[in-house]
């Protein structure tokens, strides 16, 4: 028995969308050239990627639900250009350089992609604020500060009634600016990316894979339904791929939290008084994400847990849906007293693979079976580049891009036995939530 992708109804993003009709499940025995499991940012640019090196092969790409529906379009929907987090302090300038480059390199492949097939997601080149609330994220503001310099990187600092006037609210000290990123609703890119593929691509939705097997050397995916024979398998399964017999011990299932509230009506914007489409990460990683969208909906994003049976129904019961919702109307209200009567219509969860040393998977994994796996939180940009790269490698295609991202990837490092691993995460999570209780 496996976990399989199992996510809820509740995600405010995909609840938005018009939804396209569904599409076929896998039934009957199938052959392909190529199948691409997962049907996330980097499945769908493994498809693409394979489509366009081979017109003429069949190209099957599955997915256990509806595209859109899964952690792709449960992001707080920011495709970042930097080396996020950790690997912004990377020692070696080179590294961060290509990670820049390759970032970059997926926004511009996604800007053309929205501009050609006119896909109606938001598309935003509105760069992100980073920012402190009180003393504790002035320093790490600083220390970002610092890393910008070095990168060479323009920024911008923002404070006082400049800051106040574009988020409608004095709750922060200062912000850093960086313009390089964009902004986008993740469920309306991920589906429209979806439904403008190559015509040699083949979707099968609701089809969850419980069994992968190999027979005169092809592999073969078992569905409840179907199965379907390749020489060639490529994996966009994220933390599922461990559930393959792959990277076993190596990748850490965690789950993050959102809400958002209707669409602001014409009087409380004029409460809010700021302004529409921007987003705001934390100077602190554990503080509070939060952005207004395109169509005047404010989002909260906090609270992290470690879920072991991260593929459940049962892994986030309501009573903890109700506390998070409950903690996230705290932070709202924090920021927007007068928005006391504006309600949050959704809260949900989004699972994701990190790995202890920050390490990205991304190549081989067995004979005829590769994979992009552990996005460490980047999942847009990180997804459809190296979802793009991976198709070249299988191809055969050399480039400096494939060498750049084979330089910056790796072994992710391995894990603790259980229970040492969930009782371990799960006290740096409340650690890091209690050190930066000042910055929710």
């Amino acid at each position: 028995m496996i976990h399989l992708p199992n996510d809820d109804a509740t995600c405010g993003w995909y609840h938005a969308i018009t939804k396209t009709p569904e599409k076929p499940r896998l039934t009957g025995e199938q052959t392909a050239d190529y199948v691409v499991l997962g049907g996330g940012f980097a499945g769908l640019a493994m498809a693409r990627r394979l489509a366009l090196h081979a017109p003429n092969a069949r190209i099957i790409l599955i997915d256990a639900q509806r595209i859109g529906q899964g952690a792709s379009g449960r992001n707080s929907g920011f495709v970042i250009d930097l080396p996020h987090k950790f690997s912004l302090e990377h020692p070696d300038p080179a590294h961060k350089q290509k990670l820049l480059k390759l970032n970059r390199s997926a926004i511009d492949q996604l800007s053309s992609l929205v501009s050609k097939y006119k896909i109606d997601c938001q598309w935003s080149a509105a760069g992100k604020y980073q920012g402190a609330v009180g003393e504790r994220g002035e320093a790490y503001l600083d220390h970002f500060e610092h890393l910008m310099k070095d990168l060479g990187e323009p920024y911008q600092h923002i404070n006082g009634d400049d800051l106040s006037k574009v988020l409608g609210t004095n709750y922060y000290s200062r912000a850093i600016y960086t313009p390089g990123g964009y902004l986008v609703q993740p469920a309306a890119l991920a589906c429209g990316l979806g439904d403008n593929l190559p015509d040699n691509v083949e979707v099968l939705e609701n089809s969850p894979i419980n069994n992968l097997s190999k027979e005169h050397g092809k592999w073969l995916l078992h569905s409840k339904h179907g199965v379907v024979k390749t020489p060639k398998l490529l994996l966009g399964t994220s933390i599922f791929t461990r559930e393959f017999g792959f990277l076993k011990n190596r990748l850490l299932p965690v789950m993050t939290f959102a809400s958002w509230t209707r669409p602001l009506n014409d009087d409380e914007m004029k409460a809010y008084t700021g302004l529409l489409d921007w987003g705001l990460t934390p100077a602190d990683h554990a503080g509070t994400t939060i952005r207004m969208t395109a169509d005047r909906r404010i989002l909260i994003r906090n609270t992290y847990k470690h879920v072991d049976k991260y593929g459940a129904s049962s892994a986030v019961n309501e009573n903890v849906r109700k506390q998070i919702q409950d903690d996230h109307r705290k932070v709202f209200l924090a920021r927007y007293p007068q928005l006391i009567d504006v309600p949050f219509t959704h809260s949900w969860g989004g699972t994701y693979a990190i790995s202890r040393n920050f390490t990205n998977f991304f190549g081989e994994l067995d004979d005829g079976v590769y994979a992009s796996a552990c996005d460490n939180g980047v999942g847009i940009a990180w997804g459809t580049v190296s979802g793009t790269l991976l198709a070249d490698l299988v191809m055969g295609e050399q480039s400096e891009s494939l060498d750049d991202i084979q330089h910056v990837t790796g072994m992710p490092s391995l894990n603790p036995p259980e229970p040492f691993l969930g009782i371990g995460v799960k006290s740096r999570i409340s650690l890091a939530k209690w050190l930066s209780r000042s910055e929710i």
